[in-house]
């Protein structure tokens, strides 16, 4: 069965529960390096998802805008 893509909300909650655990000092030594690589996954994630949507946006409103009114 194919993985579900990661929602940027779910990826943005995840980021908040590991900080918390760094920031509390929950993490040991041997947990800290997997927490930082997944962390740095999920950031390459929401970046990509924000371009996407940035660029999606974009084209929208140039289609719009390249429209005159009334059509």
């Amino acid at each position: 069965m194919a993985k579900k893509e990661m929602k940027y909300a779910e990826a943005v909650n995840e980021i908040e529960v590991i900080l918390r655990h760094l920031e509390s000092g929950e993490l040991d030594v041997d947990e800290l390096a997997e927490k930082v690589k997944r962390v740095t996954f999920l950031i390459r994630l929401c970046r990509s998802k924000l371009q996407a949507t940035e660029e999606s946006v974009n084209r929208i409103l140039d289609e719009d805008l390249s429209e005159p009114p009334g059509e």
